[in-house]
């Protein structure tokens, strides 16, 4: 199984002061130390963490795959089409928010996201979408040919231990055996730790996770490498067992 760490708030870091560290290009060789599978950052609209430039330079120096996380405008696509990372998860963007609230609606935005799916994979980029466990959405995104669905499990991180969020991941359960039916590859992200991360990790035909704040806040304490690390064995242990 894939661990993909997001290095967005090592970014957010440095915009708060506008300044040059920390680095989130160094972030990311830190990680690759701790073993991580996969790089990724969402270069928004409004620059709020990720520039450019760093971008830039990730597909340069990073050695595992550089995922890019990316709402359909067509400006970020076009830099997208220019950079080819390895993998672009398509996700839904507000401005006045903290942060991905919920899933992409490809059924309400089909034509955009039907149109943005196939100018990336015309050049050769692997396109994953972001969404939540909806039987309608996940359809739509087999009959969009992309190559894989990032479940969004957001509502199972919040939710209560015990019954609520046994309830959540009962549904991102349904929701997986749906996208592995579909022939997708199954892929997970949103509001992970390392208390919750395991049951998600071991759902049936699980190949990736995404996590960043739950990483990020922990290396504050212990140093990036070491956060990726213990992070990378849990899931590690999952797949050992299944």
């Amino acid at each position: 199984m894939e661990l993909g760490i997001n290095i967005d708030h090592v970014a957010t870091i440095r915009q708060a002061r506008r300044t040059y560290e920390p680095d989130p290009v160094h972030a990311a060789a830190c990680a690759e130390l701790g073993g991580a599978d996969g790089i990724t950052v969402h270069l928004r609209e409004d620059r709020r963490h990720i520039q450019d430039r760093d971008l830039r330079i990730l597909k340069e120096t990073v050695t595992v795959k550089l995922n890019l996380e990316m709402a359909c405008v067509d400006e970020i696509v076009e830099i997208a089409c220019r950079t080819l990372p390895e993998q672009i998860s398509l996700v839904p963007e507000r401005r006045e928010e903290v942060t991905t609230e919920g899933g992409l609606d490809v059924v309400g935005n089909r034509p955009l996201v039907e149109r943005t799916v196939k100018r990336l994979q015309d050049v050769g980029i692997v396109v994953s979408l972001f969404l939540d466990a909806d039987p309608a959405q996940l359809d739509v995104a087999a009959e969009l040919g992309v190559e894989a669905v990032e479940l969004h499990t957001g509502q199972y991180a919040l939710a209560k231990p015990g019954a609520d969020q046994d309830r959540e991941l009962a549904i991102l359960a349904e929701g997986g055996r749906k996208i592995v039916e579909h022939g997708m590859r199954l892929h997970a992200g949103h509001g992970l730790t390392y208390n919750n991360v395991i049951p998600v990790a071991s759902l049936d035909g699980m190949q990736e996770l995404n996590i960043g704040h739950s990483i990020i806040s922990r290396a504050v304490f212990v140093g990036l490498e070491r956060a990726v690390h213990d992070m990378k064995q849990l899931i590690d242990a999952v797949t050992y067992r299944k």
